[in-house]
Order: C-alpha cells, then structure tokens, then sequence
C-alpha cells in the first residue's frame, strides 16, 4: 500500500506542477522539473507492477490515480503542442530573418555564363 501512496503524491504533484506553462527563459527549468517527476513516478509504476498490482475500479485510490493519469497526459499534450508551436514560430521568424538579409538567396541566375548550343 506505500507504493501506492507514493505513486498518488507524485501524480498529484506532477498534475499541480504541469497546472501552469512559463514563458521564456524558465521553460527550461520547467521541462527538467517534468522529466524528473515523470521518472520518479515511471519508478514508482515498476516497482508496482512488479509487486503485481492490478486495477480495481472498485477502489477510490485506483479511481484518483486513473483520473490524474487522465489530466497528466492532456496537460502533457497541452505543453507539447505550446513547444511545437514555439518551434515552428522560431523557425519562421530565422527563415524570414534570412530572407530579409539575403532577398536574393533563392534567385538562380547564371551571370557570366554562355551556352553554345551548336556542337
């Protein structure tokens, strides 16, 4: 039952940790935190499949932790589409940027060049 309660304590703080996105430079740290929490609990997970447990709709306990199982993955999904984004803005702003100082780069042009086509 002790692993069992750990594994509630650290849902429950994971589902309060991912409650909020930071912007910027704290992201970082933010993600990190995650990674550490989400292998705490993946241990506490191993450990009690290995003592073999089994779900039991019937329990409270079994019931929360399925609910906070359910609200850790679409806050993950919440904090993965925001970095994808995130992505996919820095990306086009270097593109643009590029474009901006080089508006010729995509320009194909064959100055100096004369093709004799009669062999």
């Amino acid at each position: 039952m002790q692993l069992i309660d750990q594994l509630l304590q650290a849902s429950a703080n994971l589902f309060k940790h991912l409650g909020e996105i930071p912007k910027g430079e704290d992201r970082d740290e933010y993600i990190d935190t995650i990674n550490n929490m989400l292998d705490k609990r993946g241990t506490i997970i191993e450990d009690l499949m290995k003592e073999g447990f089994h779900f039991d709709e019937q329990n409270r306990i079994h019931s929360t932790l399925l609910e906070l199982d359910n609200g850790i993955k679409e806050r993950l999904s919440a904090i993965m589409s925001a970095v994808k984004q995130d992505m996919a803005n820095l990306q086009k702003s270097k593109k643009s940027e590029e474009q901006y100082f080089n508006p010729y780069s995509n320009v194909r042009v064959m100055d100096g060049m004369y093709y004799d086509k009669k062999n």
